[in-house]
């Protein structure tokens, strides 16, 4: 198997987005009512649930495409749909940072950057 650090990267970020993806759907009410807190000194402050909820589109297209691209390489090597998983978790992650710099987060923002590394490896070892 050729594939085995593409795969776990693919794990990795499905894990990720989908265990997210959980959270805001279940706890929605929750995540709305911290992130106003979060972004009151924003120009984000009025639009938290139509961004969450773009967010949370973004975060399940990233999850689903992973899971489905390493049963593709572990089927067939391809990488098409780990591919597209790896960059719409990259523009998931971007999202992210954008809202945390904007305010002015700068701890969370870092810890975003911690993910943003796999996923861009993983965009660069399934092109």
């Amino acid at each position: 198997m050729n594939n085995v650090a593409s795969i776990l990267l693919l794990a990795f970020l499905a894990l990720t987005f989908l265990q997210s993806g959980y959270e805001k759907i279940f706890y929605w009410k929750e995540n709305v009512a911290w992130l106003k807190e979060h972004f009151s000194k924003t120009i984000l402050k009025n639009l938290v649930p139509p961004a969450l909820l773009h967010l949370l589109i973004v975060e399940l297209i990233s999850g689903i495409l992973c899971v489905v691209g390493a049963i593709q390489l572990v089927t067939n090597s391809g990488r098409e749909f780990g591919f597209y998983g790896a960059v719409f978790s990259c523009i998931c992650l971007l999202m992210m940072l954008f809202g945390q710099r904007l305010a002015k987060d700068y701890d969370g923002a870092r810890t975003i950057v911690i993910y943003f590394i796999p996923a861009v490896m993983a965009v660069f070892w399934l092109n």
